[in-house]
This record gives C-alpha cells, sequence and structure tokens, in this order.
C-alpha cells in the first residue's frame, strides 16, 4: 500500500477574506465576523496602512477598532512607502501569528493587488535601473501609455490608460529587464494560496447604491476631520510631495482648497469624482479577476455571514 495514501490529510489554517470596492460595507462585515469568531481583522488596502489618514482612507473608526482586535491599520507612518511586497510579507507574519493563538485571521479590504500578492506570490522582478525609473516617473501617463503601447502591448491593453502607478510598473520593467511584466508574473514565489484554507467573499451592491455611499462618505469625511488630516500632513517638512501617501485619493482636492484655487464645493465634487472612478475600477477588477468560485454577494447581512463561511453553529 502507498504510505502516503494512508497518510490522514492535515487540515490547513484557515484564512476569511471579504473583498470588493470601497464604501461597499465589508468593513462592518469584518468587523461583525471577528465578534461573532473571536477572530482577527487585518487590514487590506493600500491607502488604510498610512496613520495620518484616518478619515479621508476611510479607517475604521476608535471605536470600531476597539470591538475587536484590528491589524496593520495606520501602522505606516506617511513619510514612508508602502508597496505590495512589504504589505505582504508583513500579513503573512500578521496571519501566521492570529493562526498561533488558534484565532481566525479576518483579510478584509479593496486592493487587489495586495490580496493577489499575498495569495500567489510576488514576481521576481530583478531591481530597475534607477535612470530608467526616473525616465518613466517623469513622463505623464499619457505618454507612458503611449510608449507601453510600443513595448508592451499586452500590458497597455490590459491597463487603464489612466493608472499612473501600474502603467509606469509596467513600462519600466519591460524597459529595464526586456521582458513584460506579465512574462515575471508567471514566476511569482512566496504566496500563502497553498497552506491556508481561504474562505473567501466578494461584496458587490448595487453600483448606484455604491456610488451613493461613495458621495455620501466623501461629504462626511470634509465635516469630520479629513481637511485637518490633510493640513497636518502639509506641514509635515519629512513627507516629499510625491510620497504615496499624498496620493491618495481626496489629498489632491484638500489641497486645491486649503491653497485656494479651487472652492469647497468644487473640492468636494471633484474628490467625489475620483472616488467613484476607483470605486468602478474596484468593482471591475473585483467582478472578474478573482477565481470564479469566489462567491459575489450584492447584500450584506448576519445570515450572509453564517451561509458563506459556516464559521461557527
Amino acid at each position: 500500500m502507498n504510505k502516503s495514501a494512508s497518510t490522514p490529510r492535515v487540515a490547513l489554517p484557515r484564512l476569511a477574506l471579504i473583498a470588493g470596492p470601497t464604501a461597499s460595507g465589508k468593513s462592518a462585515l469584518a468587523i461583525a465576523l471577528a465578534e461573532e469568531t473571536g477572530g482577527v481583522v487585518i487590514n487590506a488596502d493600500a491607502s488604510q496602512v498610512y496613520r495620518d489618514l484616518r478619515v479621508l482612507t476611510a479607517r475604521p473608526s476608535v471605536e470600531n477598532e476597539a470591538r475587536v482586535p484590528h491589524r496593520l491599520f495606520g501602522h505606516i507612518d506617511g513619510a514612508e512607502s508602502c508597496s505590495a511586497a512589504r504589505w505582504a510579507a508583513e500579513a503573512r507574519a500578521t496571519i501566521d501569528a492570529v493562526h498561533a493563538t488558534g484565532r481566525l485571521p479576518i483579510l478584509v479590504g479593496g486592493s487587489g493587488l495586495y490580496i493577489r500578492t499575498l495569495l500567489d506570490g510576488i514576481a521576481p522582478v530583478p531591481g530597475i535601473d534607477p535612470a530608467i525609473r526616473d525616465e518613466v516617473r517623469a513622463m505623464s501617463v499619457a505618454e507612458a501609455h503611449t510608449a507601453l503601447t510600443a513595448a508592451d502591448p499586452a500590458a497597455a491593453q490590459r491597463l487603464s490608460p489612466n493608472d499612473t502607478t501600474r502603467v509606469a510598473r509596467a513600462l519600466e520593467v519591460v524597459r529595464s529587464t526586456g521582458r513584460p511584466i506579465a512574462a515575471w508574473q508567471e514566476d511569482c514565489a512566496g504566496g500563502i494560496g497553498d497552506r491556508i484554507d481561504l474562505a473567501p467573499l466578494i461584496v458587490l451592491p448595487d453600483r448606484d447604491m455604491l456610488l451613493e455611499r461613495c458621495d455620501a462618505r466623501l461629504a462626511a469625511m470634509f465635516n469630520d476631520g479629513a481637511v485637518e488630516e490633510v493640513q497636518a500632513l502639509r506641514a509635515r517638512a519629512d513627507v516629499p510631495a510625491d510620497a504615496p501617501v499624498m496620493r491618495a485619493i481626496g489629498v489632491r482636492e484638500v489641497s486645491a482648497m486649503i491653497d485656494g484655487t479651487m472652492s469647497r464645493d468644487d473640492a468636494l465634487t471633484s474628490a467625489r469624482l475620483a472616488t467613484r472612478q476607483y470605486a468602478k475600477r474596484q468593482y471591475t477588477w473585483f467582478r472578474n479577476q478573482p477565481p470564479p468560485n469566489w462567491p459575489r454577494i450584492d447584500l450584506v447581512s448576519y445570515d450572509v455571514l453564517k451561509h458563506y463561511f459556516n464559521l461557527w453553529p
């Protein structure tokens, strides 16, 4: 008899994942699940890692953070930069630490790249030539996308022409390595997908309702501290103008209002538009990119939690 055939299969530690676009209600769902299971909520949002912008990035409130344990929220200073690779390494360590205590880690967020990097690993792209990086980052997004179309047509077709960060990354990779970024991504390593039992759930509310939530939340942010957050951030001499935290949605618009080049109403309108565009991109990504067997829901409720996660009696 084959010895391996008689060896009992070891159960993998479970990881809950609640993902979806901004303002979809996923954070409330994660907190509810943590309360029911004694779990720990772990952030998977690229902007919510920065401690400087609790309000503007819609991080959980102090009151909600006190309800259940939260990890990787606001843990990075705005003067620093957080990449998908850095976050994935921190998330792996955090998930392992939560598993070691016998509790359920609950990953929640809307950064598809971060989630994919954690689960599938990171492409082993060599260091980018600094001269090439400087040249690419000096381009406008339109110029970079045109150059990418010539150098890596598949990537140019796949990426939004307005996605400054990913267009620049794809262009600098192909120029520096001579190999398209998709080819590097085929050799991803370091993911945890094969050593955890993933219980995923994607929240995709009605689009019109989602955009209305985005609009209402932006208005509340402007009234409840977002302006003061940006003022404090801008007053810091150690935070460069091109720091990732300065690219968070709303910072540019609030800055224009502070500088007097945009009225409050116009700043709010512009921030709402940027948020709507971001939510639409996230919606499209989460509808199409994750595996088709990941459940997609449009209604958040206790019964939904119990049905999809089946983690308590």
